[in-house]
């Protein structure tokens, strides 16, 4: 089944890691992830991800990155 047959709604999940996935909308979501709050076809789903997640670096290290920035400062 190509993307344009697939009808399935998804939602957007996102992790502890502020990392973004679909997953579909009548499944319950997985241990670690929530839901971020759209919900729609994949390629709608696809075109927010790709529109709020701008950084792909996970936040521990984003997290690690900036304090060594600001020790880097002092």
């Amino acid at each position: 089944m190509s993307d344009s047959e697939d009808t399935t709604k998804y939602a957007v999940v996102i992790n502890t890691e502020e990392q973004y996935s679909l997953w579909p909308a009548d499944r319950e979501i997985p241990a670690g992830w929530r839901l971020e709050g759209k919900t729609g076809l994949k390629d709608e789903c696809m075109a927010h991800i790709k529109e709020v997640w701008t950084d792909m670096r996970p936040l521990s290290l984003r997290r690690h990155m900036e304090a060594t920035a600001a020790q880097d400062h002092d």
